[in-house]
């Protein structure tokens, strides 16, 4: 692909996140692709006691931040053993987001020394540990041809944003230079060596994660023209494209079981994104949210039926959208006569309601914790927060018995306009 296409896809409202921070220097890439300690983590921030709604109090027990020193941080996931994580984060001297390992103690959570795995040029997304532990995927822009230039011209929007007081709304690029990378970790250390280039073709390829057994990847492409649901074996052969509609289809994760898969697309009504869910194989496709609404990061809780997702109103344009997580109670039967997924959701439970931004939630692989990206912390409802890594427990007992049952027959999507 010849340009650079922009979509405004998770349509947060002005100030949620804040630009992107301007450096002074570039952070170079090393010679090879060992990893890089991050800066040393500043003092953290105990548990927010006081953080909670009456609402969140319910299911969550006060957050812990577990990502510090870097002005912004998000799309964290867990290793298999939960004793690492790893997320994007925007380091204090370079524009664009690095991927970053760091060590992690469900006991206990709390921030830790980050090692960064990404080369420390380009755009980066989209990291995902292997279920072995041994290897992370993520997408990077670092082969850029004209990475200097880009670097340059993200810089110098950076300044002029500075001078000006200007906070932009959070704008994810498609940038036509990002391929999936896969790198072996060393699991005492934490550190990436060994970085392999799993898809070549020209445009977008990134929003990448394993199969539960490790033997698939899927991940998201503009190949054909426009952004669409792939999988391909773990080392990038054998390349299936499984949705082909106008619009964007991504984000996509499998099930626990690998059956099915939960995605986001926006294919009715552009950038206004719902919940999709298909077999593995393509197949069965069945809209789950629907309504005046934005809703994305669909993620599976490993051991119970429920999905949970972001989502936010946008029904009244007189009013900020405001982004929090939302979960619902599923079932699903892959030999539904009718061909389609047979899957299906029940009402959406709203579980939190802060002011700030709460988006691309995330289970510990015991389904106790929960980590989310979120812009906590700051004065005036999370405005003067940026947004970085979030923990806390679940309180399954009482989430199971706020939420709806599954009712049958259903009838088409959730509908969400009231309930994102």
């Amino acid at each position: 692909m010849s340009k650079t296409f922009n979509r405004l896809f998770f349509r947060f409202a002005a100030g949620v996140v804040a630009a992107a921070v301007s450096g002074p220097t570039c952070l170079l890439p090393p010679a090879s692709v060992a990893a890089e300690p991050a800066p040393a983590p500043a003092n953290a921030s105990s548990a927010v006691d006081d953080g909670l709604s009456a609402v969140e109090r319910q299911f969550l027990t006060p957050p812990v931040q577990v990502t510090v020193g870097m002005p912004k941080a998000g799309e964290g996931y867990f290793s298999s053993d939960a004793r690492r994580i790893c997320y994007q984060a925007v380091p204090t001297d370079y524009p664009f987001y690095q991927i970053f390992v760091q060590p992690f103690d469900a006991a206990a959570p709390r921030p830790a020394m980050p090692v960064r795995i990404s080369t420390g040029r380009g755009r980066t997304t989209c990291s995902w540990f292997a279920p072995d532990g041994t290897r992370l995927l993520f997408a990077s822009s670092h082969l850029d041809p004209q990475l200097d230039a880009t670097e340059s011209a993200a810089r110098a929007q950076a300044e002029e944003d500075r001078k000006t007081g200007r906070r932009r709304r959070y704008q994810w690029d498609f940038d036509p230079h990002t391929d999936i990378f896969v790198t072996s970790l060393q699991p005492a250390a934490g550190e990436g060596t060994g970085l392999v280039q799993l898809t070549h073709e020209p445009g977008y390829d990134a929003e990448c994660s394993f199969s539960p057994d490790g033997s698939q990847i899927l991940f998201v492409s503009d190949r054909d023209g426009d952004p669409d649901i792939y999988v391909m074996d773990a080392d990038g052969r054998n390349v299936r494209q499984l949705t082909n509609e106008p619009g964007y289809d991504g984000g996509p994760f499998f099930s626990p079981d690998g059956r099915f898969i939960a995605y986001r697309t926006d294919r009715l009504e552009k950038d206004m994104l719902q919940i999709h869910v298909m077999k593995a194989d393509g197949s069965g496709d069945m809209p789950i949210t629907s309504g005046q609404g934005v809703r994305w990061a669909p993620y599976w809780h490993p051991t119970k039926p429920w999905l949970i997702w972001t989502g936010a109103d946008h029904s009244d344009p007189t009013k900020r959208p405001n982004y929090d997580l939302w979960i619902a109670r599923y079932s699903a039967n892959e030999d539904a006569p009718d061909g389609r997924a047979g899957f299906k959701a029940g009402t959406p439970l709203r579980i939190t309601d802060h002011e700030g931004a709460d988006v691309l939630p995330a289970f510990s692989p015991d389904g106790t914790l929960l980590m989310w990206t979120a812009s906590r912390g700051g004065e005036g409802g999370g405005r003067a927060a940026t947004s970085q890594l979030w923990v806390s427990q679940i309180n399954a007992a009482a989430i199971d018995a706020a939420l709806k049952p599954v009712e049958e027959p259903v009838e088409g999507p959730v509908e969400g306009a009231s309930q994102p």
